[in-house]
């Protein structure tokens, strides 16, 4: 790749580098598995999955009674999640 000095810069050189080596083997399964990206899949959904259902931002604006307004937020997620759960008993 290549650019004027504007764009062209020593930051993005090892990033370039990556693309280029995750190109060469062919599969993005190991990228994923080496920088463990399902953990940023997971989180990425549980976040979409409480603004989707519970709002997209705070109502409070002190960052205690934020933190205690998340709190609440993710309790209630719990408690809607336990409601969709199955409840299962073995049979003999």
């Amino acid at each position: 790749m290549s650019a004027d000095g504007a764009y062209d810069t020593r930051a993005c050189h090892a990033r370039n580098l990556a693309v280029g080596c995750q190109k060469l083997y062919g599969s993005n399964k190991y990228w994923k598995e080496r920088y463990e990206y399902h953990k940023r899949s997971l989180s990425e959904t549980a976040m979409y999955r409480v603004k989707l259902l519970l709002g997209g931002q705070l109502s409070l604006r002190n960052y205690n009674a934020q933190v205690g307004e998340t709190y609440a937020m993710i309790k209630a997620l719990n408690k809607l999640t336990g409601l969709g759960m199955p409840e299962t008993c073995r049979i003999d």
